[in-house]
């Protein structure tokens, strides 16, 4: 398997249902340290959905979808 990433697996987050909005899962994954910082992660352009660039503060994300910051990824997942 090759890997698009710099260095890490993806890592599942799980939470506790979906949809669950970009901000809150960058929050809640450890990909941002706060709300404000993973507004500004989303408007620069630094997040990528799914392998794409995604600039929607409140894109709704399902069950699979691949979050990517900086070269980690984090996968949502639902317990």
């Amino acid at each position: 398997m090759t890997s698009q990433t710099s260095s890490s697996a993806p890592r599942d987050v799980a939470v506790r249902e979906v949809p669950i909005e970009l901000c809150q899962f960058l929050k809640f994954g450890g990909l941002a340290e706060s709300g404000g910082a993973a507004k500004q992660l989303v408007a620069e352009g630094g997040v990528l959905v799914n392998g794409a660039a995604e600039t929607r503060k409140r894109k709704q994300l399902v069950a699979g979808d691949r979050v990517t910051v900086a070269g980690e990824t984090i996968v949502v997942r639902v317990e």
